[in-house]
């Protein structure tokens, strides 16, 4: 046998699942992504089919291993990453009944809110998960009190990855971090509560087995190996959700080390030694291991503002970038950077998705803020991206009550690739910021944990020295300065336009009907 050089992270994500082959100290050899669409039966609602991503899934793998152009015995493992909070109703033998239900959806925003106004403290300070309509706990709550049909002939309830690992090993288990993202586990004994369960209508046997991260799965099938270009014998470790994977993948595991990803949506994270909750319940802290937590907030509107922004105000860059053979988001980059920071006094607020932390506000809604006639397409565009770090500059102030301000940022998601983006968020946290060579954080932190699983590495902490680190960005201190101003007013503009974010929504929820 040859020897095993190389590990494997697939990252399923929110539109795409990514396969990346890594050597054994942190370099890309190759890269392949499968993508799949997402669906709108209603509105609010967001369903993806699981049997699409299982297939993207696939060719992701099968394409990085054909496309490093290695021997396939040469690869140890594949660790997984997976986006939180999806559900899938399925019947004895695995089958789905319903798609899958992404977190994006909102259909149980009135079960949430009542949750939330009747026993959402409770469930809060045991989970870990603030009771919002992207859980599991809130959508299976509507399932309950609309009777939806695929709920009452379930026999169990799954996220996607435990959809990938029951059909590929027949294994029904599922991660402490995934598990901690449905709102249905104890953060504090590591077993599903008890509570949660009886709220949701639905018991622990229709769930599957909370396990660590390094599990292990093995056994695939002769075709499906084929299909993969894998062995059949070749470990899949479990792993964990992209958030924590994100953390250790770009090496922000020590105290005070801050992770910031963006990519459809964004996070600010941070790992703990114990779980951290309080009555706010502002913030999600979510298991990782026996002895790890992380802490942080999620934002619904990253990377989704700047496609938004594309679609909306980027057409002439679209078709130019099609007549040179470019990508429109470096032209509508190379536009925004032309704009000093502050954007001139524009402030944009980016709910267009709703929003997460710090509000959990499924009524939130997207917002320009002092417009004028001498603000042109350059200055909304570059609001835009100011606008996404502005929203997670404020879920780490509510972060730094629990553990203080950051000693060191990184980033890490997609947005890691535009040097703008990038120095807007150095310039409004007032801090360097680190970034990695790739962008694939949560796929490398799922290889890691992949390796520490098979005992070739000693410790989930001695990624730090196997992390190609690419550059870091410095903060200017006048932009600093102009952001801070800007952010007094940002900060209290979700709460002056709160009410009329609800009668906006509750107009735009009746006009859909």
């Amino acid at each position: 046998m040859p020897p095993k050089h190389y590990v494997i992270g697939l990252d399923i994500g929110t539109t795409s699942a990514k396969a990346i082959l890594f050597t054994k100290n942190g370099v890309v050899l190759a890269e392949n992504e499968g993508t799949y669409p997402v669906y709108h039966p209603h509105p609010s609602w967001v369903e993806q089919d699981p049997y699409e991503i299982e297939e993207a899934a696939i060719a992701a793998i099968s394409g990085a291993v054909q496309k490093g152009g290695i021997n396939r015995n040469e690869i140890l493992c594949v660790g997984i990453s997976s986006a939180m909070h999806s559900l899938i109703c399925v019947n004895d033998q695995h089958e789905p009944l319903s798609p899958s239900i992404t977190w994006a959806d909102g259909r149980s925003v009135d079960q949430a809110k009542s949750a939330k106004a009747t026993f959402g403290e409770s469930l809060y300070l045991k989970t870990g998960t603030p009771i919002h309509p992207m859980s599991p706990l809130s959508k299976l709550i509507w399932m309950k009190e609309t009777n939806y049909r695929p709920y009452l002939n379930a026999a169990k309830f799954i996220s996607i990855k435990e959809f990938l690992l029951v059909r590929w090993f027949n294994q029904s288990i599922v991660d402490y971090a995934i598990a901690s993202a449905s709102g249905l586990f104890n953060i504090h004994t590591f077993e599903w509560d008890e509570e949660a369960l009886s709220v949701a209508g639905i018991t622990k046997e229709q769930l599957s087995e909370p396990v660590p991260s390094t599990s292990i799965c093995q056994g695939l099938t002769g075709q499906l190996a084929d299909k993969l270009h894998l062995p059949a014998d070749i470990p899949f470790v479990i792993g964990s959700s992209d958030g924590p994977l994100a953390n250790l993948g770009i090496g922000a595991i020590a105290p005070g080390d801050v992770a910031i990803t963006v990519g459809t949506s964004g996070a600010i994270r941070q790992m703990v030694s114990k779980p951290r909750t309080d009555k706010l319940q502002e913030v999600f802290c979510y298991a990782v291991t026996q002895d790890l937590w992380i802490m942080g907030g999620p934002t619904n509107n990253g990377g989704i503002v700047y496609q938004w922004l594309k679609e909306v105000l980027g057409e002439m860059e679209v078709q130019q970038a099609l007549e040179q053979n470019s990508d429109p988001y470096d032209l509508l980059t190379a536009l925004a950077s032309q704009v000093n920071a502050g954007s001139n006094g524009l402030l944009f607020l980016p709910f267009l998705n709703g929003e997460r932390a710090p509000y959990w506000d499924a009524n939130a809604r997207g917002s320009y803020i002092g417009l004028t006639l001498s603000h042109k397409k350059q200055h909304m565009i570059r609001a835009g991206l100011e606008g996404v770090i502005f929203s997670l500059y404020s879920i780490g102030e509510t972060l730094e009550r629990f553990a203080g301000k950051p000693a060191s940022i990184f980033a890490s998601g997609g947005f890691a690739r535009s040097p703008l983006w990038l120095q807007i968020l150095t310039d409004i946290f007032g801090q360097p910021v680190h970034v990695p060579v790739s962008h694939q954080s949560s796929a490398w932190g799922a290889a890691w944990f992949g390796l520490y699983a098979l005992g070739e590495v000693r410790s989930l902490t001695d990624i730090k020295d196997s992390i190609p680190m690419k550059e870091t960005y410095v903060p200017n201190q006048n932009n600093h300065l102009v952001y801070q101003e800007l952010y007094k007013t940002y900060r209290e503009l979700y709460y002056a336009l709160k009410p009329h974010f609800k009668a906006l929504a509750t107009f735009q929820k009746n006009e859909q009907n």
